[in-house]
């Protein structure tokens, strides 16, 4: 029996699962996922689970049931790729035959002192739930900060505006402009709307120290109740401990078809994957199809093309709130109420297929 190991039941994990169940592995493979929870969840959506405008029941999914599945809940601390074995916390090593690595990203601190251990997060269910907790019991008029204007920060600024509209909240941001990956059109039009709803903005931030409720920008310090890390991520810490090449945010380099150089059994997806895109969910899920018919061909016994097709991806949603929101789609800016139906649309239709 040939053993394939999935590391994460994230986006890209998922997605792999669905199209190879769909397509049926053939006899003599089994599929075996390890993820650290029973349960497969939207983090996409975790910044409303901090806020506190969705529960944790809305936003998770099961894991696929089929006879050709098996699932273990553990923690992986290591991999070891010339041995083909994954370390698991206090369980006994798994051996596999293929693997591929999916286990997300993490916070990327920029070295800044104290960011790690005096800031909340939203990377995983637990620290969202943290921070929930954290935020929520804030008396009237207490103040959050938020580092980092990105997507995810921008929408978690939003959603903690209408779930606590009783709370001073701040957001700071390095650059003249929030979501300056973004057309401008859509960053005046979210500047506007945080602007109606008396969120702080703070351009050109440079947060040099993080301490107890302390925030320092360029030095100076001010006093906050909650901090939340939202200023940028890299790969998973098993990931950027693997001695293969990388690029500057622990990304794995890989060959055309997404695995390791030199270990063509090994393939690795999503945020821990060095591609021509900023990582996302939607991105995850274009790789692990391409993988899934990689492995399908290599099973069948089929040759493999010497490039798999460009991955393309259709747009970014964003939400302000439960009624407004912004997005590109077909790289055309949106903003009002339709990119905000269309990313509960997307949602609800992922949750419908996947649930």
């Amino acid at each position: 029996m040939k053993k394939l190991v999935v590391l994460g039941g994230g986006y890209g994990g998922m997605t792999l699962l669905q199209r190879l169940l769909a397509k049926g592995l053939p006899e003599g493979h089994t599929l075996l996922l390890i993820d650290r929870t029973p349960y497969h969840w939207l983090k996409t959506e975790f910044y409303a689970l901090a806020a506190g405008t969705i529960s944790d029941h809305h936003i998770r999914v099961p894991f696929p049931e089929s006879p050709q599945l098996e699932y273990l809940c553990g923690h992986v601390v290591k991999i070891d790729l010339d041995n083909r074995l994954v370390h698991l916390k206090d369980q006994e090593p798994v051996k596999y035959d293929e693997l591929v690595i999916a286990l997300g990203c993490e916070d990327r601190y920029h070295q800044v002192p104290g960011a790690k251990e005096h800031t909340h997060s939203i990377q995983t269910i637990e620290a969202a739930r943290a921070a929930y907790q954290a935020i929520h019991n804030l008396p009237p008029k207490g103040k959050v900060a938020i580092v980092g204007a990105g997507l995810s920060g921008v929408e978690l600024a939003s959603e903690l505006c209408e779930s606590r509209p009783d709370l001073e909240v701040f957001l700071f941001d390095r650059s003249k402009r929030i979501l300056s990956a973004f057309p401008e059109r859509l960053s005046n039009y979210v500047e506007s709307w945080f602007r109606e709803h008396r969120i702080h903005l703070v351009r050109e931030a440079n947060i040099t120290k993080v301490e107890e409720g302390v925030l320092y920008n360029r030095g100076e310090p001010e006093d906050f109740d909650v901090i939340v890390w939202t200023a940028g991520i890299q790969a998973n810490k098993i990931v950027r401990d693997l001695d293969v090449e990388k690029d500057g945010g622990g990304r794995v380099l890989l060959t055309p078809h997404h695995t390791i150089p030199n270990y063509d059994n090994v393939f690795v997806c999503g945020d821990c994957a060095s591609l021509p895109f900023a990582p996302s969910a939607q991105l995850a899920e274009r790789q692990a199809e391409q993988i899934a018919d990689v492995l399908l061909k290599r099973w069948a016994g089929e040759p493999l093309p010497p490039e798999l097709p460009r991955i393309k991806l259709k747009g970014i949603l964003g939400s302000l709130g439960k009624k407004h929101g912004f997005g590109l789609v077909a790289d055309r800016p949106i903003t009002g109420r339709v990119p905000r139906l269309l990313k509960s649309g997307v949602l609800w239709l992922y949750k419908f297929h996947n649930g």
